[in-house]
């Protein structure tokens, strides 16, 4: 009984959520709703079509890249209520975030159904103008994720203690994941300019599992401490969970990160980076075990514990 009425607390908060979310916020959930049924279609057409799934020109970047930019842009419009910031920038940031996700997902796919690369094809005009134009839109995303990160970071920006960490935390591994994108893009576009578009292709992919490692601590780490909220814990023992989460995380992010810069697939690590790994998703994993005890067995009667600004 207890665990149902905490499930409709959780779906209540969530329904205030959406009643409550500003113009843009909401405008924001139903495009990333759209861009992760994009993938998922995408992934249908996969089954159906067959086809490689590795490779330039396969149906995993539209699948991929539908699912993660959804999310994404969900997570990132969710997370940003919590931050204290002018409407102004809010609303231009989320603007700014959703016209460019769309543009990536819908670009990457329009390359896919044509047969393409999407990414270091100078085949054709219209070709390398498609190129550029998601390269601009990788920009623009790194501006609006870095200014809610720089808000995230200011004094006082975020009221609770270990929501604040969380946040923080999260945006600045969605950085890191954007800065790794942006070598990729770099690299590929290197090779290609010397006149070898298969070395683009296969250097510049070493970094993808820290991109896809660090991208979604966003939704992690404040998912965690939006789940501690339920519980009538104190503001220190929710910190220290949430402190537990932050750290596994970023031990896994490193341990990645060290093997992408490397160039170091995880599936052929050695057994000492397998065990560091290891460690840090153990020690995630038991923060969000802690999380769901607490719920559980100590629920708080608040209906709506994490604040919004």
């Amino acid at each position: 009984m207890v665990a149902r009425g905490q499930f409709r607390s959780m779906r209540a908060a969530l329904h205030t959520t959406w009643v409550d979310g500003r113009r843009v916020e909401r405008f924001a959930y139903v495009v990333g709703l759209v861009l992760l049924l994009s993938g998922i279609a995408h992934f249908g057409v996969f089954l159906v079509d067959g086809g490689p799934w590795q490779g330039p020109v396969s149906w995993r970047k539209p699948v991929t890249f539908g699912l993660s930019f959804g999310l994404t842009l969900i997570t990132l419009a969710w997370v940003s209520t919590w931050i204290r910031l002018s409407d102004r920038v809010r609303t231009s940031m989320l603007w700014l975030f959703t016209a460019a996700s769309v543009l990536e997902v819908s670009l990457i796919s329009a390359q896919a159904w044509r047969g393409v690369p999407s990414h270091f094809n100078t085949e054709t005009g219209l070709d390398r103008t498609i190129a550029t134009v998601l390269a601009v839109g990788g920009g623009l995303i790194l501006i609006s994720v870095l200014t809610l990160t720089i808000a995230a970071l200011r004094a006082g920006s975020v009221d609770q203690a270990d929501v604040r960490l969380a946040v923080r935390s999260g945006l600045v591994l969605l950085v890191v994941a954007l800065v790794f994108g942006a070598a990729m893009i770099a690299r590929g576009t290197i090779a290609v300019r010397l006149g070898d578009p298969a070395v683009a292709y296969n250097t510049a992919g070493a970094f993808k599992p820290i991109h896809a490692v660090a991208m979604h601590g966003v939704l992690v780490l404040p998912g965690l401490a939006w789940l501690l909220g339920f519980t009538c814990w104190t503001g220190l023992l929710r910190y220290r969970v949430v402190q537990l989460g932050v750290a596994g995380y970023a031990v896994v992010a490193l341990t990645v990160g060290i093997e992408s810069v490397l160039e170091v697939s995880p599936l052929a690590a050695p057994i000492v980076a397998d065990v560091v790994a290891g460690i840090g998703l153990t020690a995630l994993a038991l923060s969000g075990v802690i999380a769901v005890y607490g719920v559980v067995h100590f629920p708080t009667k608040d209906t709506n514990p994490v604040r919004t600004a």
